[in-house]
């Protein structure tokens, strides 16, 4: 290991994150009732201009009156590039009260919109004696967000997690899409010709790249990584299978765009009974291969070693927390 000690962001379940329009208030009985591990109550893209004041009453009325339980809060507010943002964070952080746990910053574009954010709420914070310390969720979907990852993901001590907001990251670099999330026809190799002259076509992720770098830079300053929305919400296997290939590549959850998609991010995004038992096992062997002296193991064939023992204490930490949630 390194000899500079990441510092991780505090804990939080992140399986599933539920978006919820600020100017439909209407549907937060409902998001507070639900399954979901994170709530984001938006101020941005899911609002008109026009109900952008009423939608932030909204909010700040739901966060003093409403019961979310044990669910973590947090608020989209608008870019740093518009004139309703400055509104959001004083409004929001002076009148939500301490069930808010989170500010949700879109199209993030270098380390210094972070700071832009972090002073405005570290003096807030300070003018009103708030107790909690509010984290930031940082919503990569620019190729200038993208190309400043790094530094966005290290800028401040607030950062909880980066997400991966596909729509408008595929508008900024131009990609050849209109679809949110998933797989794309024209993104695939040919097989070489068969014997009958015929050739196979495999698709591929087109999204791989830009969601594998996230998942570095956050797991390198210690922050969640969470995947972004898959538009189609009548299609529950393609949003499977999108979400498997997220929490292969790290991802610690997805959003839902859609009450439906809760229960499946929750359902992907957490580790299986059996992925469990054979963590446990891991773990055990290993315990016992340390009374003997020994640093590695077989089990079930397999060799297994310290590296193993730390990715089984992984699984078996998140299934814990899930269990007490």
């Amino acid at each position: 290991m390194s000899f500079h000690v990441t510092e991780q962001a505090p804990a939080r379940l992140n399986r599933s994150e539920l978006a919820v329009p600020g100017s439909q208030p209407q549907l937060f009985p409902k998001a507070a009732a639900s399954d979901a591990d994170v709530i984001f109550l938006d101020l941005e893209d899911a609002v008109a201009p026009d109900d952008k004041p009423q939608a932030r009453k909204n909010i700040i009325k739901a966060l003093n009156e409403l019961d979310w339980g044990k669910k973590t809060m947090s608020v989209r507010i608008n870019g740093l590039d518009t004139h309703y943002m400055y509104r959001d964070v004083v409004d929001v952080v002076e009148q939500a009260g301490e069930r808010l746990d989170l500010i949700m910053i879109p199209k993030v574009g270098t380390a210094a919109d972070v700071y832009a954010v972090d002073m405005m709420v570290t003096q807030i914070e300070a003018a009103i004696g708030r107790k909690g310390r509010i984290g930031f969720e940082h919503i990569i979907e620019t190729a200038l967000g993208m190309q400043n990852i790094h530094e966005i993901a290290a800028a401040s001590k607030r950062n909880e997690s980066l997400h991966f907001g596909v729509a408008d990251y595929a508008a900024s670099t131009r990609a050849r899409t209109t679809i949110i999330g998933g797989a794309n026809p024209d993104y695939a190799v040919l097989t070489d010709p068969l014997e009958d002259g015929s050739r196979q076509v495999h698709w591929g992720d087109m999204w791989h790249y830009a969601l594998a770098r996230m998942v570095v830079a956050a797991r390198a300053n210690g922050l969640r990584p969470v995947d972004g929305p898959f538009g189609d919400f009548s299609d529950p296997d393609g949003y499977r299978a999108a979400a498997r290939r997220a929490a292969v590549l790290g991802c610690e959850g997805k959003w839902a765009i859609h009450p439906s998609q809760v229960a499946l991010a929750n359902e992907v995004m957490s580790p299986s009974e059996a992925e469990v038992t054979r963590a446990q096992r891991i773990i055990a062997a290993m315990e016992q291969a340390a009374a003997e002296g020994k640093g590695a193991v077989s089990l079930d064939g397999r060799l297994i070693d310290y590296a193993s023992i730390r990715q089984a204490e992984v699984l078996v930490s998140k299934a814990k927390a899930i269990a007490g949630a």
